[in-house]
This record gives structure tokens, sequence and C-alpha cells, in this order.
């Protein structure tokens, strides 16, 4: 009876191996048919990597290299990540700060001194949150090094007091660049190079690439038009979903930065994203960790989820804006629940055609909106909606962003986003230069949501 008893031992834990595997066989399966579908519908086209416990459980690429169809994608080629690649300068800015080489208290003149008074009032600790008061000089991103430089040189006054609000200004990310290269005496290519791909075994991953590289990802939009690249500005890290995984598997593991320096990366003004996006702790502990970036049809995303042990990495040159959705479906099927595929996006459908004739977009809205359900997500309408008035808005199209702002602002569910409506509404009279109106609408925007901090401080900027 005995020896039975020790045969039953391996045996079941056998079986409970097996069943495990099946479970992940399975979970596979799911996420292949997800992709699979999101692919056919157009809503996806890029690299995917999902870890679970450490380890890489799917990487597979879906698509095409390019928009005239003739190369398909691989898993090593090289994307750029947007907005993402903000999480290196951060990560570096606390590299220099551990080396006692700067303060995050530090004002930017200490590092920089040819630019204006303004320099003295701003913090590096403001860059890292973007609340400098910098304003974006131009929103297509289009000039070069010299011309932002140009620009800080030349601005009299801040948007605010720094501190007390929140714009995201590229100027922000630009400034960190230059004080890396004046306290380390490195250019910043060769200082991410040193201290991050290297010692993250990122080596793949190209600083600058020419997007025209054969082992780069060509974008494109949905008509399958090749997308122009419009970055001027350098120093930005173009990568594979492998070597991505690897700079945040290394960065939240305490590797390339101290835990104080990575908690102070992740401090964010309300409402707004901190150098490392968007992340969530408790009792000081990591929870997930959220960061999207898009840039001239590029998107990418990176989730982490530390509780269930789950890392997930996208990157696109089809911007679609489904990654969070498809980041949605793959957290359900990895703890075996139903998923549903995702959608065409209303947004990028309607704001071209908003932007070349407002009115004829606003049939097509209307027309999909009352035939097309079962091609498109409306399940957000009201952010479509705010997307597409913020592009317009970018474009100096204020009045018609203002338009379709009041048709979002009924079609919200939460204070928080009425606020945000009022918020933009407000924005865009100020970009008319009527600070009357601007006030008024800021003023709506903290009566919506008390909590609105940038409302708050820009109502006592224009005060």
């Amino acid at each position: 009876m005995k020896l039975k008893k020790y045969f039953l031992l391996p045996a079941c834990l056998l079986l409970i191996s097996l069943g495990l595997s099946a479970q992940t066989a399975l979970q596979l399966k799911h996420i292949d048919s997800l992709m699979a579908t999101a692919s056919s519908r157009g809503v996806f086209n890029g690299t995917l990597l999902v870890a679970k416990r450490g380890k890489i459980i799917y990487h597979k690429a879906w698509g095409f290299a390019n928009a005239s169809k003739n190369q398909m994608l691989t898993t090593a080629m090289l994307f750029d990540i947007g907005s993402i690649s903000k999480e290196f300068n951060g990560t570096s800015i606390m590299l220099l700060k551990e080396q006692g080489k700067i303060k995050l208290d530090d004002p930017v003149s200490k590092c920089l001194t040819d630019l204006p008074d303004w320099a003295a009032k701003v913090k590096l600790k403001h860059l890292l949150n973007y609340t400098s008061g910098l304003p974006n000089f131009d929103a297509q991103s289009s000039e070069t090094d010299n011309q932002l430089l140009d620009s800080l040189k030349n601005l009299k006054t801040l948007k605010f007091e720094p501190g007390s609000a929140y714009i995201y200004a590229h100027a922000n990310v630009y400034l960190q660049k230059r004080i890396i290269e004046k306290a380390s005496g490195l250019p910043y290519a060769d200082f991410i190079y040193k201290y991050i791909f290297r010692p993250c075994g990122m080596k793949q991953s190209i600083m600058d690439a020419d997007v025209n590289r054969p082992d780069v990802a060509k974008a494109f939009d949905n008509d399958f038009n090749a997308t122009p690249f419009i970055q001027l500005t350098t120093g930005f890290p173009r990568l594979s979903s492998a070597d991505l995984y690897k700079f945040i598997t290394q960065l939240e593991a305490i590797k390339i930065i101290g835990k104080d320096s990575f908690d102070q990366l992740s401090d964010n003004f309300p409402g707004g994203e901190s150098s490392l996006g968007t992340t969530n702790f408790k009792d000081g502990k990591l929870q997930w960790h959220r960061h999207q970036g898009s840039n001239s049809n590029y998107e990418a995303l990176i989730y982490t989820d530390h509780v269930q042990e789950i890392t997930i990495v996208m990157e696109t040159n089809n911007q679609n804006f489904k990654v969070d959705a498809i980041k949605g479906a793959i957290l359900a099927i990895l703890q075996d629940q139903p998923f549903n595929s995702p959608k065409k996006s209303v947004y990028l459908d309607i704001r071209e055609k908003m932007l070349k004739n407002m009115e004829q977009g606003l049939a097509f809205y209307r027309h999909i909106k009352a035939t097309g359900r079962d091609q498109y997500d409306f399940g957000f309408e009201a952010g479509d909606l705010i997307s597409s008035g913020k592009y317009l808005q970018r474009r100096n199209r204020v009045d018609d962003a203002i338009r379709l702002y009041a048709m979002a602002t009924p079609l919200c569910t939460r204070n928080a986003d009425i606020s945000y409506t009022y918020e933009l509404t407000a924005e865009c009279y100020l970009k008319k230069g009527d600070k009357v109106q601007a006030k008024a609408w800021y003023e709506k925007a903290l009566v919506a949501d008390m909590g609105n901090k940038n409302a708050k401080g820009m109502i006592a900027t224009l005060e």
C-alpha cells in the first residue's frame, strides 16, 4: 500500500503539469484567434509579445512591413514607439541623479545657461512630469533640434507657474536630453547605448535609426498609403518588441535605477502622465504599469500586471488605437474569461474626413452610427469625438473642435470626462485669444470636477 501511495504522488503532479500545459495551449490558441480576427478586420498590423511569470509565451508578427504589401513583418523588425521613448530620457535623468551629477530640484538654468529667465523657475522635476509651463511650439513636431532651441530662447513667458498645471509638451523631453548631455559629457545616443541598451542586452535597438532601413517597419494608413515620418528632432530609439520587453523588465526589476528613483519617475500631476505613462502602487509595490505611444502612424503599448505576473508588448506600423482593446482581450484570455475581438475605430475613420470637410465628415459619422455598428466600435463614442476635436484643434480648426466637444459632452458618463471637454473648450478659446471665455470654461471644468487641478492652475494663471 505504501508503494502505491508513493507512485500516486508523481502521477498526480504529472497530471497537474499536463493540465496547466493544456490550459496554456488553449489560451495561446485563443490569442491566435483574437489576433487573426484583429488582423483580418484591419485593426492590428504589427508584433505582439506576451510573457507570463517572467517567460515569453507568445511572440508573433501579423501583417505587412510596408504600404506596398511586398514584405511581411517579422518579430525582429524595429518600430518607432512614440512617447514611450520618454521612459529612456526619464531613466537617464535618474541615473545622473544617482551618480550625484544633478538634483531634481536643480533649476534648468543651472545646467543650461543660455536660456531666458524662465529657466531659473523651471526645475528638473517639472520637466519629468510635464508641469514646467513650457508650451508646444509646433503641434506637428516638425521642428529640428535647432529650431526648437531657438523657440525656447525666444520664449518670454511660461503658460503657467511651474508645478501648478500640466501640458504634455515635447520641449520638456528636448531639455531633458540636453541636460543629460551637459551633465554626462556624452551625446544623448551614446549615453543610452552605454547605460541602458548594453546593460539590458538590447542588441537590436538603434537610436535614431533611419525609418528607410530594411529592418525598420514602414508606417501606413488604413488605405495603405505610406505615412511620411515627420519627427525631425533627434534622440529617439527604434526597438523590436523583444528589446522593449527587456528594457521594461529590467527597469521594473530595479536593475537600471533604484527603487526611490523609479517611484519618483512614476510621480504624475493629477490627470496627467508621468515619465512612465501611468502606474499604480499598493503598499509601495508596483501593481501595474501602462504606457502607450504613437507617432506618424506608429503605435506601441507596454502593459505589466504584477499581480497576475503578465507583461504585454505591442508595436504596430498602422495605428488604429486598438492596442488597449487587444490588451484587454488578452488579459481576459489569460484569466480564462470571455473576450471580444476589437472593431474598427470611429475616430480614425472620421478625423481626416472632418479635417477635409467638416459637414461631410459629420455626415459620414452619422451614417456609420446608424448603419455600421457591426463594423465600428461605438463603445466610447464621446472619446472618439473628443479625440477628433483634439485632432482638429492641433491643426488650428478651433471652432470645429469646440463643436465636437459640445457634441461629446452629453455622451460623457463621468464628471471627469465632462470636465475634460470643458477644459479643452477653454484651451480653444485661449488659442483664439479670448481669455474671458477661456476662464469661464475653465471654471465650468472645475465645477464639473473639483479634482481638475489643471483647470484650477489655469484659472489662477488667467487671474
